[in-house]
């Protein structure tokens, strides 16, 4: 369960980072860069905010797999609503989903300074940039717990013999 709700919780800091960029607080890129000038309302600030949230969302699916939500779809649902999730459709799906967070976020670090990303000119030095890395680093975390989640829920919803 511990594990679940850390899986959830690392994309809070890189999503209270975008939100507070949306809302036009200076987070300390410069020139050109989109970052530069946000402003509320703008589409721009609102694909940030949605991003935030389309990343807490799925951050949140992780404590499916240690719910009983996780194992038995909700009555809402149509035509599946009341059945029993299966396994191999859980564990495949969070299994993904932890290879593709490891490969994007382990991708993302090794190429975090290059030159058009957090290396150009226009991005942020100093406390900006060190706010940024330590709000964007827990997601680094999300993909490994999310693994060790996903195993939990394979050990726990396999066939007794």
């Amino acid at each position: 369960m511990r594990t679940a709700k850390a899986a959830a919780l690392t994309t809070v800091p890189s999503g209270l980072w975008r939100v507070a960029a949306a809302f036009g607080v200076p987070v300390g890129f410069s020139g050109d860069n989109a970052m530069a000038d946000v402003s509320f309302g703008s589409w721009f600030s609102l694909y940030m905010i949605a991003l935030s949230v389309f990343a807490e969302c799925l951050g949140l699916l992780s404590l499916g797999l240690v719910q009983r939500w996780g194992e038995v779809f909700p009555r809402w649902l149509p035509f599946i609503g009341g059945r029993r999730v299966p396994v191999w459709f859980a564990v495949t799906s969070a299994g993904l989903g932890s290879l593709a967070l490891m490969c994007l976020t382990v991708n993302g670090a090794f190429h975090w300074n290059a030159p058009d990303t957090m290396g150009a000119p226009e991005s942020p030095k100093g406390t900006a940039a060190l706010v940024m890395g330590v709000c964007y680093a827990p997601l680094l975390l999300w993909g490994p717990l999310l693994a060790v989640v996903t195993v939990a829920y394979a050990i726990r919803r396999r066939p007794q013999a």
